[in-house]
């Protein structure tokens, strides 16, 4: 072994705890980034190799009824490929022992053809075409979404009821099954898979149910080769429109592709924001531990060169051993982030169902991490072994110029009466400027991770509450199966429990003004409401004007109008009229572009009678289950909303997941904080040996020599608390608006349990560093301390 060999595990040998707390830096960061990004991209290849296996449609539209002889017609448009037509219902659902409400969407199929799109793929059990008629006594064979089977424990063979066209059909399960246009069904976007299935049933019996036969209303459209998807949109809309067709719309609007793409986005902005920290705080300490070296090895190096080493061979010796450190974080992190890639990617299981979900750590995601990992630390140790080079041999024989002190900044304040072991702490951190600031910044960065990582469950806290406390002030939402008198309100006043009814309307419109457009809807509520009320971010209500449009901030935005502003809305339901509204008023939302009217205005500017979609109802406490069952014999009822069973169904899912996504940053945090000031004490423990073991000998007690060097980590983790918070508040917000899309923007709210938590784990991180560091003074080695001078 060479002789610089052998210095290099010697060095390595001596500190190989600072070593070791810098390669867990790295790793946490080279770890936090392949753990994002190799889930992610896992969950990429697995919707991508989906959608082309199972020939994912590109464009969808809903209509009321159209014959089948239409669709010879829309494959005649311009740029489509290739037309899908299917019968599809929205049903309610019933399960023995199940209160809870559910719906079902009933997708008709002919079980002796192959879908040519959004292909149906069985998972458990059989499909429809090898089930035999007379073996279901009366019961319709269907197959049912995988998530929706899991959350209800449906297995094949397993029965249930639905309501078709108002009356009761047994529905029997032959399988378990996916399909691309259905890789997350939630109702409403909610990732409650509970409440809400997909069901894939013979047509012929779903036409004969709805008396649909001939006739379709879902149309599924393959582009061509070059076609423009807004084109044939827009075609498809106007070919449809006839026949009751709302907008026609893209995969971008398509609910399960929009949520599935809405969690990439998101979770590659978080895989690159919080391992540039972490490999920023690793490039710092690098930097230190490698300049401590240059300092403390000034002789050997002049002897190195003495012996007719040269510059390049001694400057790869300090490389070597940064990267030696580095290596080791690498491959501590790929495993960790292999190993946290795989829980994440079964997690995304939970929520996206495929045919295949495997978590794979693609080779270009660790070359890139790797890069970037070793780019950075090198850099961050360059200045340091840049040193090393320009020292002569003559400089390096002499020890380091003595430093410039003069007062402090306290003295020069006038500030008297400080004890001793306070005005040589503070003197010391004074004269070391850069060191202390980076110290600071470093354990700053720890508090802000914890911070930013708990944040989430305070937001989502945050938003239970306003939405489903604030906004939802009613128990249980009904919607009926067509557009309905409002007098309808005083049947359901009459069911168990019911205290309070309010009605509702929803409609579909298009929002038009100058060249700008957008598609969304118009909700109707009552002035003043009381059981459904429009609430900001900020927590306060606002009222829905007697006349005109309410909108979001972001609506509002997009269209390019302010208060006061007229826009043509276009209703793209019934007998599509064409309104000019007055903007009266905007609010600022978390959810969606919304739009808000009185509904007596909207149903007058619709030349429409006093109409409802929906009714809100305020339940007894304790009879909300009562209710729920006499609502199952009313068979206007098509679907029903229960505040408490979305809000358990979510909680149980949600809870766990953000206790696991704080529990990874927390302990990431947690290791850069010990990083930070273990390296730190280390570091100022070998500069201030020779003094240290001065103050023993002059009757200095081992508390009191400890607490000259703790006292500094004391007071750089006391400052660093506060900026690690303002921090973190930053870190957040920044997040946020990187994550914020049309549909949901996350309030930015972090509550105080949260400061308290980052601030506990830093200060315990900061302990156990104080532990270890107090253990190696109390046995410091006086004699051979004091036979070496600085």
């Amino acid at each position: 072994m060479k002789a610089l060999d052998r210095k290099l595990w010697r060095d390595l040998r001596l500190m190989w705890s600072q070593a070791l707390t810098v390669a867990l830096v790295v790793a946490s960061g080279i770890a936090g980034f392949l753990t994002s990004l190799s889930a992610v991209d896992s969950l990429a290849a697995a919707r991508e190799s989906f959608y082309a296996s199972g020939r994912f449609a590109d464009v969808f539209a809903s209509l009321k009824r159209a014959p089948q002889s239409m669709a010879q017609t829309l494959h005649t448009l311009p740029g489509v490929a290739d037309v899908q037509t299917s019968h599809e219902q929205v049903v309610r659902l019933e399960i023995d022992g199940v209160v809870d409400p559910m719906l079902g969407r009933l997708i008709g199929i002919d079980p002796r053809l192959p879908r040519r799109m959004n292909q149906v793929v069985v998972r458990q059990g059989r499909g429809l075409d090898a089930v035999e008629g007379d073996s279901l006594e009366g019961a319709l064979a269907v197959l049912v979404s995988e998530g929706f089977a899991t959350g209800r424990g449906l297995r094949p063979g397993s029965r249930l009821t639905a309501l078709l066209n108002g009356k009761r059909r047994a529905l029997w399960v032959a399988g378990i099954a996916v399909s691309p246009e259905y890789i997350f069904a939630g109702l409403s976007g909610m990732p409650d898979q509970r409440s809400f299935g997909v069901f894939w049933v013979d047509r012929s019996a779903l036409d004969a149910a709805y008396d649909m036969e001939g006739a379709f209303n879902q149309v599924a459209v393959k582009l061509a080769p070059g076609a423009s998807e807004r084109a044939v949109a827009d075609r498809l809309t106007r070919a449809l429109e006839r026949y009751g067709a709302r907008e026609a719309v893209g995969r971008e609007d398509q609910p399960s592709h929009a949520m599935l793409d809405a969690e990439i986005k998101e979770q590659r902005v978080l895989g690159t924001v919080l391992p540039a920290i972490f490999l920023g705080v690793a490039a710092f300490l690098l930097n230190v531990v490698v300049s401590r070296m240059v300092s403390t090895q000034r002789e050997q190096i002049a002897a190195l060169k003495a012996l007719g080493y040269p510059n390049i061979r001694i400057a790869g010796h300090y490389l070597r051993f940064v990267m030696v450190i580095v290596a080791l974080g690498i491959v501590l992190g790929i495993a960790v982030g292999d190993w946290l890639g795989g829980a994440f990617t079964r997690l995304y299981a939970e929520f996206f169902h495929f045919p295949s979900m495997e978590h794979r750590l693609a080779p270009w995601l660790v070359v890139t991490g790797v890069g970037l990992t070793v780019l950075t630390s090198v850099a961050g140790a360059l200045h340091a072994i840049a040193a090393t080079v320009r020292l002569s041999p003559a400089e390096a024989m002499r020890p380091p110029a003595p430093g410039r002190y003069r007062r402090t900044l306290a003295e020069r304040l006038g500030l008297r009466g400080l004890p001793p072991a306070l005005t040589m702490i503070l003197r010391q951190m004074e004269r070391r400027p850069v060191r202390t600031a980076l110290s600071i910044g470093g354990v700053a960065a720890a508090v802000a991770i914890i911070v930013m990582g708990n944040f989430v469950r305070d937001a989502i806290d945050y938003i239970v509450d306003s939405q489903f406390n604030r906004v939802l002030r009613s128990d249980v939402i009904v919607w009926m199966a067509e557009i309905t008198d409002e007098s309808a309100r005083h049947e359901l006043a009459r069911l168990p429990g019911v205290i309070a009814v309010e009605p509702g309307r929803d409609v579909a419109v298009r929002f038009v003004h100058g060249h700008r457009s957008e598609r969304g809807s118009i909700q109707g509520y009552e002035t003043p409401a009381e059981l459904r009320r429009v609430v900001g971010v900020d927590g306060r209500e606002v009222p829905v004007p007697e006349e005109g449009l309410l909108l979001t901030d972001r609506l509002a935005a997009k269209l390019g109008v302010r208060v006061g502003d007229r826009v043509l809305v276009e209703a793209i339901e019934g007998s599509r009229p064409e309104l000019e509204l007055t903007v009266v008023a905007t609010v600022q939302e978390m959810m969606g572009l919304n739009a808000y009217m009185n509904r007596h205005a909207l149903n007058r500017a619709l030349r429409e009678g006093r109409i409802a979609s929906q009714y809100s109802l305020a339940v007894e406490r304790g009879r909300e289950a009562q209710l729920l069952q006499a609502l199952k014999g009313v068979p206007r009822v098509v679907g029903t909303f229960s505040k408490a069973s979305l809000l358990r169904n979510m909680q149980e899912v949600s809870a766990r997941n953000i206790r696991l996504m704080s529990t990874v940053l927390t302990i990431f945090a947690s290791v850069i904080a010990v990083g930070v000031v273990y390296n730190n004490a280390r570091i100022a423990l070998a500069e201030r040996t020779w003094e240290l073991a001065s103050l023993r000998v002059l009757g200095f007690s081992r508390a009191e020599v400890s607490s000259l060097l703790l006292g500094e980590m004391a007071i750089a983790i006391a400052v660093a608390l506060p900026l690690g918070m303002l921090l973190g508040l930053g870190l957040t917000h920044a997040v946020a608006e990187a994550l914020k899309s049309d549909q949901f923007h996350f309030p930015v709210v972090i509550l105080p349990r949260t400061y308290a938590w980052a601030a506990v784990c830093v200060v315990a991180a900061g302990l156990a560093s104080a532990l270890v560091v107090r253990r190696r003074i109390d046995r410091l080695d006086m004699v051979a301390a004091l036979k070496t001078r600085e």
